[in-house]
Order: structure tokens, then C-alpha cells, then sequence
């Protein structure tokens, strides 16, 4: 977890080994950087705290987390926190409070730290003019953006922007280019391999180190392409029809690659699990993965019940291929956009050769996503709730929408590590690795990926 320094005398906090030595008696930490923000600290000019992944520990309560996810979708941008507190079932004040005790910041201080350490981030990595990044970092005005920046840094964006380094801006031969900080020891290899596993063929694509993707922004499409980068980041490539909500689509590219969680408290614990600890040492830096789309992931849970991991891809193309938006030029084998939920219909479904019960699941999950039924935030009894699914689905969506005590121990990776490892497949019981149920079945299924990909002997021969 990243802690920051604040210093009461001078009332500025710092990023970790920042070369600035205040006496200790002199110092208060926090966990976040808008909990500094918001107990009166400004940000160091000099180790730039923006620069470093912040994210929110993985203990924190799962109610705070669907919040956290609500307002990184947005609900914050134009409402205000009754909305949020109506959202997740309670008063303001009590929502306030939990925020308080857990994160140090109101749902509104932090929302409002999110967009000024984004926008510090454009003025330092792009050539985006200051109007620009105000609408791209979610401020509802030019005049709302100068306030909060002066609040946050003590400098107007103008002048934040004259004091970036010659280094920091970032240079691509098209698109836009961002940084995305990540924690020491991120493991960009690991979670790469996750997403190539289970790509949407035709939506999403891994060339070598790179992950692609289509997104549609408003209507029209657009690429993200996501690279190695620095120790303390990765590279975001954005190929979008305009910037305006940009925060939001990086966010949500944050949340697909699971860097706004810390898992460095649930690795310790599972480490020493008896049954998982090597598993879990041989890939420390691996985190949740999340989900560009609740509705993807669902849809390929309910199209995996009996089916093999190719017979699901060649579905998922049916279904792209015939429903999607086209999108010509586009590299790595992409060529489509992802069905809109309002095209995903039964008799559409039914047409293209899937069983009707499949049809009717597909069709119920688009419903409920594309009315706003459900949402990043609902619980694991909302998602198995939907018609025409069980149990274990909800399993399946809610680890991907990052409930921690989900396990989808339907999924043939997870069933072939449980059996790797001397664990009966069907009654695996993940009691024995709560809190840390997700990432525990992370682990899993990044082993069973890798057993799938041994030689054949070595694993007749029962090779580690």
C-alpha cells in the first residue's frame, strides 16, 4: 500500500522516498492521497504524489468498494452524494461516515482528488490544451477546473503545466499517450496472460506484450492499446473520436487491469496457505483482473456451462461478428465493437444457432445492464439472482466485478489447478482463504492457464 508523508509544519505530503527528511514528530501518514488532501495537506511540487498508484487497500469494506466503483463510473460528476448513498442502500450521512473511518475522505473529496491528480497527469504527459483537459478530467467547467487545481497543487494549470520536465511528455505516433501507475511489482506478464485467455475474439486482442481492445465512447468506437512501460507505470495508447470523459475511460481501463486494488495484504496471507502458497509465490504481483464490461464477462459465463474453452470463443465470434458494430482498419486481428446490450435479444440470439436457454440468459443479462437494473456495483446475490442463471455465475460475474469473496469454481482453469493441486474440483471449499476468496480463485486460474499450456509429456509425467 502506498502511505503518504504529510508535514504539519509545512503543510505538504509527499509520495515515498521523496527526498524532502522531516523530523518524525513532524509527520502524519495517510493511505490515501486524498485523505491528505482533505485533512488540509497540498501535494509536493517536487516528488509529484499524482505520479504513483494510490489505490485503496483490498480490506476495505466491500460496500465502500461498490461506492468507490460507482463514483469512478461517474455518479459523482453530475449528482451529488444522496444519489450515491440512494445507490447503495442508505443515508448520506452514514455513507460519509463509513468513507470517513475507512478511506480518511468524504465520497466527494475523493471524487474531486481523482479528477485533479488526472488532470495533473494530461498537463504533464500530453500537449492537450488546459480547456481540453478540464471537460477530459470530468470538471463541469473551465472556471470549477482552475479552482480545484489551485486548491489541490497551490498553482493555476497554466503554470503546473510550464514546470513539467522535458521528460514527461510522452510521445506516440497516434493516439494519445498516458502513463498508468501501477504498485511496485505490478505484474503486467501475469495479467496479460489472463486477459489473453479469455479474450472476446474480434473485440480484444494480446500481441506480444500489448493488450488491444474496441470501445464505443458516445456511439462511436474507438482503441485502447496498453504496453509495458516505466517501474512505476504501464502505457496507455487511446485512440478515441474525443476526449471529453477521458477519466472515465481510463479509469475503467484501470479497473480491467486491476490496479486499483492492493492485493499485497491478501498475497501475504495466502502465501502461507498450506495448498496455494507456491502457487500464489510464484505470481506475487498478480491482482484481480476486472472487466471492461459487466456484460462480456457475463455473457461468455453463461455460454462456458459444458462447453470448452474453444467451443465459448467460437461462439463469442458468432456473436461479434453478427451483432457487433464492424470497424475497419483497426490492428491485431480487431475488427468489431461489442454488441450493444439493446441488440443482444433473444430471437437476435436465437437466429445465430443458440440454444434458447442461452438466448434467454444473454438477453435477460442485456436487459438488466442496458436498463441500469444492475450496475459495477451490484452484489453477488443481485448477479445470481437474473433469470436463467444460477449460483455460480453470479460467482463468475462478481469476481470480475471485483467482489472479494466471489469464486467461480465453474471455471475450467480454476477446476484444473484445484485437481493439480489435490483439491476436489467440485467441492472445493474457498471458506479456507476468506477474505481473500478472489484472489485466491485468481491464482487458481492463472495456474490452471499455465498447466493448459505445458507439453503434453511434462504434464504426463507430473512436472512442476
Amino acid at each position: 500500500m502506498t502511505t503518504y508523508s504529510a508535514v504539519i509544519t509545512t503543510g505538504i505530503y509527499c509520495r515515498p522516498g521523496c527526498g524532502a527528511r522531516p523530523l518524525a514528530r513532524n509527520t502524519r501518514t495517510f493511505e490515501l492521497a486524498a485523505a491528505a488532501e482533505a485533512a488540509g495537506f497540498r501535494a509536493c511540487l517536487r516528488c509529484r504524489p499524482y505520479r504513483v498508484a494510490g489505490p485503496m487497500a483490498a480490506d476495505t469494506p466491500e460496500l465502500v468498494c461498490r461506492a468507490w466503483q460507482m463514483i469512478i463510473d461517474g455518479v459523482l460528476d453530475d449528482g451529488t452524494e444522496a444519489v450515491l448513498a440512494e445507490r447503495v442502500g442508505m443515508s448520506p450521512r452514514h455513507l460519509r461516515r463509513l468513507f470517513l473511518r475507512h478511506l480518511g475522505a468524504t465520497p466527494d473529496q475523493l471524487a474531486r482528488s481523482r479528477r485533479a491528480h488526472f488532470a495533473r497527469r494530461l498537463l504533464d504527459d500530453t500537449d492537450l490544451t488546459v480547456l481540453d483537459i478540464a471537460f477530459a478530467s470530468g470538471f463541469g467547467s473551465l472556471r470549477q477546473f482552475n479552482r480545484t487545481m489551485r486548491e489541490v497543487f497551490h498553482r493555476s494549470p497554466t503554470d503546473l503545466r510550464d514546470r513539467r520536465h522535458r521528460a514527461d511528455r510522452l510521445v506516440t505516433d497516434g493516439g494519445l499517450a498516458l502513463r498508468l501507475p501501477v504498485l511496485p511489482g505490478y505484474d503486467w506478464e501475469a495479467t496479460r496472460a489472463f486477459l489473453a485467455v479469455r479474450a472476446t475474439p474480434r473485440v480484444e486482442a494480446v500481441d506480444g506484450g500489448t493488450y488491444r481492445r474496441t470501445i464505443v465512447v458516445d456511439g462511436a468506437p474507438g482503441v485502447l492499446e496498453v504496453s509495458p512501460g516505466g517501474e512505476e507505470y504501464l502505457l496507455l495508447r487511446a485512440h478515441l473520436p474525443y476526449w471529453e470523459g477521458l477519466i472515465h475511460v481510463v479509469d475503467q481501463v484501470g479497473r480491467l487491469l486491476g490496479i486499483d486494488t492492493d492485493p499485497a495484504a491478501g498475497v501475504a496471507a495466502l502465501s502461507h496457505d498450506p495448498l496455494l502458497g507456491d502457487v500464489v509465490r510464484a505470481r506475487p504481483g498478480l491482482a484481480v483482473p476486472g472487466t471492461w464490461s459487466p456484460l462480456e464477462v457475463g455473457m461468455r459465463a453463461v455460454l462456458s456451462l459444458g462447453r470448452s474453452p474453444d467451443a465459448v470463443a467460437r461462439r463469442l465470434e458468432t456473436i461479434v461478428t453478427a451483432i457487433g458494430t464492424p470497424v475497419a482498419g483497426l490492428p491485431g486481428g480487431l475488427t468489431h465493437t461489442f454488441p450493444d446490450a439493446g441488440t443482444l435479444t433473444q430471437d437476435a440470439l436465437a437466429a445465430l444457432g443458440l440454444p434458447a436457454s442461452d438466448a434467454a440468459a444473454i438477453a435477460a443479462l442485456a436487459a438488466a445492464f442496458g436498463d441500469g437494473a444492475l450496475s459495477y456495483g451490484a452484489s453477488l446475490d443481485e448477479l445470481g439472482d437474473l433469470p436463467g442463471v444460477d449460483e455460480d455465475f453470479g460467482h463468475h460475474l462478481g469476481f470480475r466485478l471485483g467482489r472479494r469473496e466471489a469464486f467461480p469454481q465453474g471455471d475450467a482453469s480454476l477446476r484444473a489447478a484445484l485437481a493439480d493441486l489435490g483439491l476436489d474440483p467440485a467441492h472445493p471449499t474457498p471458506e479456507r482463504w476468506r477474505p481473500w476468496t478472489a484472489l485466491a480463485a485468481a491464482h487458481l486460474m492463472a495456474h490452471g492457464d499455465a498447466l493448459a499450456h505445458r507439453p503434453a509429456a511434462h504434464r504426463a509425467c507430473g512436472g512442476g
